[in-house]
Parts: C-alpha cells; structure tokens; sequence
C-alpha cells in the first residue's frame, strides 16, 4: 500500500485460511522507552544517542517540547531502515546539563502524549523555572490530579488555567518558589490508581535532586511500567531503593546522583509487536517480529503467555532472532478463561478483538483505568464488539468477550490508535470490516497498516 485513505481501511479478510508459512514484519522502538530515554538523556550531564527511538507523532512532541526547553537535539533515521522506504525509528542526540533545563521561562505544547505530558510536569515542577504546558484537546480530559498534588505538596505552585486538574497549567518550580534546604529530606505522597506514569514521571524527575526524596505509593496500576522506569534509571547511572512492607510501596533516592550520558538502544515496542503476534493466532500461521525476545523489559511481553493460552505456540529469542508466534491450526483459538491485565492493559482491546473467535468466553478483568485513556476503551470493546454482532457483558473494571459469528461493520476508533490496530485483526476472518479514521495511528505507529498489508501480501503470494 503506498497511500492509505485517511478516512477508512478496508481490512483484507481472509474466506480460507492461508496455508502455513513463516513471516516477520518489523515494529517502532518501544513507546515506553523512547520516552523515559528522551528524558534520562535530558536530565543527564552530557551527550547521548539513543538509538531506535520511536518516530511517532508523540515522540515529536516530547522532542519539540526539550528543544524548546533549550537542549541540543539531532535526529537521523535509524540506520537499519536506511533505503527500506520506512521511517519508522530515528537515532536521537540529546545533550543534557546536569538535571538543570537551559530555558527558564517557556511554552510547550505536549499534544496528545501522555507520557511527555506527566514526565515533563514532573521536571518543570522540580525546576527553577517558570512555565506554561498546554496539550490536545485529547490530552485534556485525561487525569492529572493525582501528579498536581503530589508535586504541589513538595512545594511547586501548579496553576490550572481552565479546568482544575486538567491541562493547560503554569507551573512555578519548587527551586523558585523558595529556597530549598538540600540537606532536608523530599517526600512525595501520589496514587496511581489512574496511571502509573505519575510515579515514573517523580521517580525520573527526582533522579537529580540534593537532597533524599522518598516517594510513598498509593494503588498498585502498572507497576510493570515502574519497574521499567527504574530498570531505566540504573542504566543511566541513577538508583531507585524500592521498599514493600506490610502492603505499602515506596521508593527512596538517596540524593545528590546524576544521570550519565551515554549511548541507549531502545528495544522494539512490544505493544505494537503484540498486534503482528495476534494476527499469528487469528490466522493460524507463524509471524516474527524484528528486535523481539525472550528478555524484553516491557510489561506487554506477558501477552506472550495469554496467546500460549489460546493454543499458540512461541518460538525463537534470546539464542535465535526474533520472537516467533505460530497461531493453532485452523487458528482454532482457547477460551473460556478470566485474566487479569492490569499490569498490560494496553493489550485489553487486542485480546477482546481477537476474543470472538476463541472456543468460549473470555473475561479481561482489572482495566477500568482504561476508561481515562485517549478515549473509553471499555466503551469501545463493547459498542464495537456489538456492532460485529458479538455479545458482550461490560463491567466497571471488566468486559466479558463471547464466542459467535460476525458481519461487516465499520469500527469506530475515537481517535484512539490502539483500537484502530487491535480491530483491524477481527477483519481478518470477517468480511466488510472497516476502521475508520485509520491515521489516527500516528500517534505511535504510522506505518501500521502499510507493514499489516505487506505481511498479508506474503500470505497471499
């Protein structure tokens, strides 16, 4: 496909079943960690270059935002993808000063990335500086209270301009607000019920601090996503102490640390790896995902083992390139099971997308926070599902997905990429799919469907 129609996709479904063979399609650099690496090489003393970023429109924001800010930053297409006609990833240099941001008065604009928009607040709030962060339409009715509160409470002044706990925000930074005694211990009190990425954007933020900081925990969402954030930090030379007792989680800087510059590879994005993996299942055949294996920092690597529960088998890694998928035969998927995916909930709508063609039901429990995301996922499974004919029994926190046939029907994406890429794997098996607004996946995989396309070529050759 070398142009796609920005108004809809007409998924290829298959009537039979393409005979087995092996394919492999490559993916961004991880979303998570292109983020959390654009900001550690920020906050660092010196330069980095940190290879396979992700090229996604969040991640031209995130860098539009730091160049802004006043940091040196170069970017170069990766060079594996050189002369392959895709521009997917980029090599990025960052120069960073010490934990120090050169500009100390400025306007950012973080669009609809809601990892630059937490991560960003945290550092500004930290800082000596006085600024103005304004995001989406989107980004604004996603959560951000949780974050103002915790950093008001360490001393920064976060002003909401138009609704309270929402975007856009001036923030004065604690360093301008008074004077601060670095020998005097930071403590930091935030509930991540509603994102984790409030505890990750303080963890980063407080890498640089004098002083000690401790961060207590309320919630437990996405604790994978901190355990990567702190996996993060080693790497650039900043250790995070994380303390569990009696039911309470908290982390503890000891101060005076600093990120070290250096050169990062960004491991593949297994979020968008797990769209390609769950083709494999749908179809019944065998996909391979570039840069993928068996030790992938990412929480999403654990939709790995809900596919070997739907009968896939998984091959490949570590000692072999590249994770490999083989759908069961016939891609007679498993069901009848309830898993809890709270600790991938990215994957919730990828699952429920492929859920109708299992043996039985399958219920995706501990999503509610999905709610509060680019858009209801819940509300999308469900009206999506149903419009394909697909019963459905929805919960607060919880969807149950029945087996059944399917029609045709266009899939509405609300602007959300995830359920754009997650829903096009039902038209696989059923005719007269359509996802509307496809280039909503800009937003972190422009490529999807021209990749999903080149794949299915092979399977028709």
């Amino acid at each position: 496909m070398s142009e796609m129609n920005p108004e809809v996709y007409e998924v290829k479904c298959f009537g039979e079943l393409p005979k087995m063979r092996p394919l492999s399609g490559p993916v961004p650099g991880s979303k998570s960690i292109t983020n959390r690496a654009l900001l550690l090489a920020a906050m660092a003393n010196g330069t980095s270059t940190l290879r396979g970023c992700m090229a996604s429109e969040d991640a031209k924001h995130f860098l539009e935002c730091i160049r802004t800010l006043g940091f040196p930053v170069s970017e170069v297409q990766a060079a594996a993808e050189a002369g392959q006609g895709l521009s997917i990833n980029r090599d990025v240099t960052i120069t960073g000063f010490g934990g120090k941001i050169p500009q100390k008065k400025a306007e950012i604009y973080v669009g609809s990335a809601g990892t630059a928009a937490r991560f960003l607040v945290a550092m500004l709030a930290l800082s000596d500086g006085e600024y103005v962060v304004k995001s989406s339409e989107q980004m604004q009715k996603r959560p951000m209270q949780p974050l103002i509160d915790a950093l008001t409470d360490a001393g920064a002044q976060v002003e909401c301009l138009e609704e309270e706990g929402h975007f856009p925000m001036r923030i004065i930074g604690r360093g301008k607000v008074s004077e601060n005694e670095a020998d005097t211990a930071l403590h930091f009190k935030v509930n991540i019920d509603q994102s984790s990425q409030f505890l990750s954007a303080l963890l980063i933020a407080a890498g640089t601090l004098e002083q000690p900081a401790e961060i207590e925990v309320e919630g437990s969402h996405g604790l994978a996503y901190v355990d990567l954030t702190a996996q993060m930090l080693q790497s650039f030379g900043v250790d995070a102490e994380k303390e569990e007792n009696d039911g309470k989680l908290a982390y503890r800087l000891p101060g005076n640390q600093h990120y070290r510059a250096g050169i990062y590879d960004v491991e593949a994005d297994m979020s968008a790896a797990a769209y390609f993996y769950a083709l494999a299942a749908v179809l019944g055949v065998r996909v391979a995902v570039n840069g993928v294996h068996k030790q992938m920092m990412q929480g999403d690597a654990a939709f790995l083992e809900v596919l070997r529960q739907m009968g896939c088998t998984i091959s490949g890694g570590l000692f072999e390139q590249d994770l490999a998928v083989t759908g069961p035969e016939g891609g007679r998927l498993k069901g009848g099971f309830t898993i809890d995916m709270s600790a991938f909930s990215d994957q919730a709508l990828t699952l429920a997308a492929i859920a109708p063609y299992a043996d039985g039901p399958i219920t995706i429990t501990g999503i509610g926070h999905i709610r509060l995301q680019e858009c209801d996922r819940i509300k999308a499974i469900v009206e999506n599902l149903t419009a394909l004919g697909i019963r459905v029994d929805e919960q607060d926190d919880a969807v149950t997905v029945y087996p059944g046939p399917m029609h045709g029907a266009d899939i509405e994406t609300y602007e959300d990429h995830r359920v754009a890429m997650a829903f096009a794997l039902t038209g696989l098996r059923t005719e007269g799919v359509r996802i509307l607004n496809p280039g909503c996946c800009k937003k972190t995989f422009a490529e999807y469907f021209t990749i999903l396309d080149l794949i299915l070529s092979r399977l028709q050759a």
